[in-house]
């Protein structure tokens, strides 16, 4: 019970990427970048076992970005020219560069399924992989081919569920969809974007995740949480989420003002639960990701409780990474030897 992880990105060391760059620019020449990428792989893994978590990712170390590092393997994408866009309903008031959909969307070969085998390499332990989801990944490209994004997130469902079944077959413990737009577009979620997600899902032979939350810890998006007054999202979604056929839903309760009595909402269903605060620099001490752990138990029963970051920690420092990984892995230990007496 109370098996931790993170939600699944860390910062990437100096070397290879600038620090604190959400769309990469990479350091490293061609050549020396694969060297590069298995190398902050290895110190990842190695962080996650030091800190004592018990479920493990690469970091998302080679990735550019959360979307673009699955979307640049597709065809049918233009990231050349480049278009403005508004995203997630212009919640934060800007536009952003978005890859053109100018064709019809294919994946011609696998495009995370190496990065698994290596990870799986490196750690005896649970393994998860992310892949964005079809409603948010619709969500940050520049359809100029299909014209109705229902239909450009069911076709990248159909390619994301490609990449997870053989994710899945390859040793791939956790198949995670990231999903924020859940917290957006709640019409759209209950008209087609459970309907889809599930798409993205069918058949896999792994246990299927989605993680739901209101964005990394950049500057940008602490500023709207400051100052946002309606944490209402997750008592529409979740309940359209109890009844899908997803296995584990990722929510975050430590920044926001999530009343974590939602988490009701989906009893019997494993819940990953943000008790890390992903937007600061400071790190919890253990008796706070503990107490926040006690409270999240008053809703979901402990073997079904898995204690998480809020988000990715690609905004952070390693220093601070490292130390919310140790805190959140020492947290649950504290509770965990409480409920077991």
């Amino acid at each position: 019970m109370l098996q931790t992880m993170i939600v699944g990105s860390l910062p990437r060391p100096t070397w290879l990427v600038p620090p604190h760059s959400m769309y990469v620019s990479w350091q490293l020449d061609e050549a020396q970048r694969a060297e590069g990428c298995d190398d902050a792989v290895v110190l990842a893994v190695a962080d996650q076992e030091w800190a004592g978590l018990h479920i493990l990712t690469d970091g998302e170390q080679r990735r550019r970005h959360y979307i673009w590092g699955f979307c640049e393997g597709l065809s049918g994408l233009d990231f050349e020219r480049l278009a403005k866009i508004d995203t997630r309903g212009n919640r934060y008031g800007i536009q952003v560069d978005a890859a053109r959909v100018v064709g019809p969307i294919r994946r011609p070969k696998p495009i995370l399924v190496d990065a698994l085998r290596f990870l799986k390499r490196q750690t005896g332990k649970p393994v998860k992989v992310t892949l964005p989801g079809p409603m948010t990944t619709a969500d940050t490209l520049a359809d100029e081919h299909y014209g109705d994004r229902q239909t450009l997130a069911a076709e990248l469902a159909r390619v994301l569920n490609e990449e997870a079944l053989e994710l899945a077959e390859n040793g791939c413990d956790i198949v995670q969809f990231d999903e924020p737009c859940f917290n957006i577009y709640l019409d759209a979620v209950e008209d087609w974007g459970i309907r889809t997600l599930e798409a993205a899902a069918k058949g896999v032979r792994a246990k299927i995740a989605v993680h739901i939350c209101y964005g990394y810890g950049i500057p940008l998006v602490v500023e709207w949480k400051n100052h946002n007054t309606d944490w209402s999202h997750y008592g529409r979604t979740l309940p359209l989420l109890r009844t899908s056929a997803i296995d584990m839903i990722s929510v975050e309760c430590a920044a926001s003002g999530v009343d974590p009595s939602v988490l009701a909402l989906d009893r019997g269903k494993d819940l990953m639960v943000g008790v890390i605060d992903v937007g600061t620099e400071e790190i919890e001490t253990p008796q706070t990701v503990a107490s926040r752990i006690r409270t999240a138990l008053q809703y979901v029963e402990p073997q079904h409780l898995y204690p998480c970051t809020d988000c990715g920690m690609i905004p952070r420092s390693r220093t601070a990474a490292r130390g919310k990984m140790k805190a959140l892995a020492d947290g649950a230990w504290l509770v965990r030897s409480e409920l077991s007496g």
